[in-house]
């Protein structure tokens, strides 16, 4: 799978190591290109860019995004570009419920169809895992990722199997 992750702090970058033991390819963007390790895992394409937007529109088609920035305003652009693109497998928004429903109200004043809102995993991980660790959080981020990419591979077979 492809996963466009936003952000280089302490969950992104613990989600990193854990998705370098998955069959996954990573594109990992932040403007500040000092958060990034030195040494990323093979499957990880670093970004840094003033401009992380054009990354949802050069997206692969089925990508994954995670939103994890350091910025609420910044997390809203990306969350807006994101659904506005439409064409995704996955779209996960780190944050609570009342960060979820203020996002929600100001994109639908900017014209976001509030449909697309279904379509947005806010808070993101599976359920029942509520520890705050950046550890804790990525595994149950990575957790949920498998979840729905093991749900696609069961509406999709032969798709799946070809990409392995």
């Amino acid at each position: 799978i492809d996963v466009v992750l936003f952000g280089a702090g302490h969950v992104g970058r613990a989600l990193v190591q854990i998705l370098a033991t998955l069959p996954c390819r990573v594109i990992w963007v932040d403007a500040r290109e000092s958060e990034f390790p030195a040494d990323v895992p093979d499957n990880v394409t670093v970004v840094a860019t003033d401009m992380p937007e054009d990354e949802v529109a050069a997206a692969p088609r089925d990508a994954y995004f995670l939103v994890m920035t350091h910025s609420h305003p910044l997390d809203q652009m990306l969350a807006e570009a994101i659904l506005r693109r439409g064409e995704f497998a996955y779209f996960g928004l780190i944050g609570s419920m009342s960060k979820r429903r203020q996002f929600e109200r100001r994109m639908a004043q900017r014209g976001i169809a509030e449909a697309s809102f279904n379509r947005m995993t806010c808070p993101i991980g599976v359920a029942g895992i509520t520890g705050k660790e950046p550890s804790t959080i990525a595994l149950a981020v990575a957790a949920q990722l498998l979840q729905v990419k093991e749900a696609h591979a069961a509406s999709r077979p032969a798709e799946w199997e070809k990409q392995g």
